[in-house]
């Protein structure tokens, strides 16, 4: 009898192999290291569950940097539009926010994975809970941690949606990495992306503004400029804004060591505009309340301003003032470490996959999702990139498995 399909990882990707590949009529059993699925996916949803975005796809396609080539085909294949019609299958319509991201109406993960999962049960998808993935013995059968102790699984075709290495206490803390290094799989060091950056704050700082929001600022690094808001921490930035900027101040800090952020507290007026309601301050009138009222700046902004100029705010000229509300400088001490990430880049090399998603040195192995060496801002886009690879994965390993049974029908045949 056929050993079926063992999929690793109760996430997006994984969900979406086992969802195609019981479609196409396989039997399919879902590994995961957690008691119950979907842990990080309800994560994402906590703030309305960000599903992909409605931009047009080439711009879409260009949200994945140097990895868009190799993710095209699998993007293309199950783009916005067609993720939009599954969530509607499954009973959650979905609608385009303001900035164009899609959610489903409800805003909520749970009704979408419950339905999910409903559809996957009663496809005949066996759920095998607190099954962690250590590596795979000389046969090729993967070799787990369980609640039973140590089994091996055989099966007829494997898909591997682990993860990167975010949110480890969800189960995605990347470990396996070192099995698929001792295997001679391709693997690229994961880093932290989407995350806050690090910034030295001095006490006096932290102590008024640990947890207030910058509201409506604007974010450049290296002439790229992102608007949204932030939140100040104990050790640094959070938030949509300084995550699209993760990425490459990573890599500069890696290679020089030091990187500068500029902030715009008010990014909606022009620096002739700044310095003309900046001119005129009257001699009794306290500076803070000045920023208050010339500008509506809040406290944490002006708090912001006295912490990071170079020098004392009151001898500044106004257009010296002005010049540091348009572009306030901050040094970058480090970005936030990966297991405080949203996301992780890298993974699996992509050239380490065939156009199917299979490894190439252990073929009937595919993979998707986070493990795969990509990196992609917020947005829709992490979603988007996981499902449809997870896809891309199923479909590929029933590809493998038709192969496999032709093959098995020409060999009866000679025999």
């Amino acid at each position: 009898m056929s050993a079926g399909v063992a999929v690793f990882g109760a996430g997006p990707a994984g969900l979406m192999a086992a969802e195609v590949l019981a479609q196409g009529g396989a039997r399919v059993t879902l590994y995961d290291r957690m008691g119950t699925p979907g842990r990080k996916f309800l994560l994402a949803g906590r703030g309305g569950l960000n599903l992909t975005h409605s931009e047009d796809f080439e711009r879409l396609l260009r949200r994945y940097g140097a990895a868009a080539e190799q993710l095209g085909p699998a993007l293309e294949a199950f783009p916005p539009d067609a993720i939009r019609t599954w969530c509607e299958g499954l009973g959650e319509p979905t609608f385009v926010g303001s900035s164009g991201r899609v959610f489903p109406r409800s805003f909520k993960a749970s009704p979408l994975l419950r339905a999910w999962l409903r559809r996957l049960a009663s496809l005949g998808v066996v759920f095998a809970p607190r099954h962690h993935f250590e590596g795979w013995n000389a046969a090729g059968a993967a070799i787990c941690a369980s609640l039973q102790g140590k089994v091996a699984i055989e099966a007829d075709a494997f898909v591997f949606a682990l993860g990167g290495a975010s949110w480890p206490h969800l189960g995605a803390d990347g470990d396996w990495v070192t099995a698929f290094q001792r295997a001679e799989i391709a693997v690229v060091p994961l880093k932290a992306s989407n995350c806050g950056v690090m910034l030295p704050w001095s006490s006096l700082f932290i102590s008024r503004f640990e947890g207030a929001p910058l509201k409506t600022i604007a974010v450049t690094f290296d002439a790229r400029t992102e608007r949204g808001d932030a939140v100040i921490t104990r050790g640094g930035l959070e938030g949509g804004v300084v995550y699209a900027h993760a990425g490459g101040l990573r890599e500069k800090l890696a290679a020089e060591g030091t990187a500068q952020i500029l902030i715009s507290l008010r990014p909606d007026l022009a620096l002739a505009s700044l310095e003309q309601r900046l001119t005129g301050r009257l001699r009794k009138q306290s500076l803070s309340t000045f920023l208050k009222k010339a500008l509506r700046l809040s406290p944490v902004a002006i708090g912001l301003l006295h912490e990071a100029a170079p020098t004392p705010l009151a001898g500044l000229a106004p257009n010296q003032l002005a010049q540091l509300v348009a572009a306030l400088p901050l040094r970058v001490a480090a970005v936030a470490p990966l297991a405080r990430a949203i996301s992780s880049a890298g993974g699996v090399d992509l050239n380490a996959l065939d156009l199917h998603y299979m490894l190439r040195r252990r073929p009937g192995v595919f993979v998707a999702g986070e493990m795969l060496d990509w990196d992609a801002p917020t947005g829709g886009y992490l979603l988007q990139a996981c499902l449809a690879t997870g896809r891309a994965a199923g479909h590929g390993a029933l590809r493998w498995l038709t192969q496999m049974r032709g093959e098995d029908a020409a060999q009866r045949r000679v025999i």
